[in-house]
């Protein structure tokens, strides 16, 4: 017997706005109409959305919301980057659409979220455990980026973000190289989210002349990843030969 099945389904402009980043994204398009009513739906695995076309409709006022509940993020958050940055040649972190890293999140699952171009927000969330919370040994600074990612990334208040960090790093300044290293490196890319890559640059800067040890450097590889990314957008590509 059949279980019950949900299927959201959501506002765009135009289902050509939205329809080439799902397929970016590893979606299959199902389904297509464009009468009596633009209509369509894509499919990845067990995650179904369906869209309905409206000209007028502005995605900056949707108020489209999905929670996708998986058990690996950060597999999913790796396939989906991959496929934009190989349609698009990059992965969007500001305006519409846009998409955030996987982070935990003060009081909620952990995740990331996808903006897509009808500015609908899929929420994508690992299902909750005990290592959702930053455990004590972390230090203090890995709640304080934990409460910025619920401010900047699960209620898009970058500047609520912004002011977090900024007053957990002040608070916390005799913190080590290794507890510091997440904060600044959130801080660069909200930084960048909101317009100020100038205000990104110190605090990678910073970030590189940390002296790690190696068990440090592995732990923390994914946040070393992120800052080197982060340094190269800034640096724009390679001149041509």
């Amino acid at each position: 017997m059949r279980s019950e099945t949900v299927i959201p389904c959501l506002p765009c402009r135009h289902l050509d706005d939205v329809l080439p980043f799902y397929t970016a994204l590893g979606f299959d398009v199902t389904y297509r109409q464009e009468r009596p009513n633009p209509y369509a739906s894509v499919r990845r695995d067990g995650i179904e959305l369906h869209f309905f076309g409206v000209p007028e409709f502005d995605p900056a006022e949707s108020m489209g919301n999905v929670i996708v509940l998986v058990p690996d993020t950060e597999a999913l958050h790796a396939s989906f980057a991959a496929g934009l940055r190989a349609r698009f040649g990059k992965i969007p972190v500001s305006g519409i659409p846009r998409m955030t890293r996987p982070r935990r999140m003060q009081g909620t699952a952990g995740g990331f979220m996808v903006v897509d171009p009808g500015g609908n927000w899929v929420r994508i969330s690992r299902y909750k455990d005990d290592a959702d919370e930053p455990h004590a040994s972390e230090g203090r600074l890995a709640r304080v980026v934990a409460a910025a990612a619920r401010q900047a990334d699960s209620h898009g208040d970058e500047n609520a973000g912004i002011r977090v960090l900024e007053t957990g790093l002040a608070r916390h300044a005799d913190a080590p190289d290794a507890q510091r290293l997440p904060a600044l490196v959130y801080l660069a890319e909200l930084r960048i989210r909101t317009g100020d890559p100038d205000g990104a640059v110190p605090l990678l800067a910073e970030v590189e002349t940390m002296e790690l040890a190696q068990a440090e450097r592995e732990s923390l590889a994914r946040e070393l990843a992120t800052a080197a990314e982060l340094a190269a957008d800034l640096r724009g590509p390679a001149p041509r030969p």
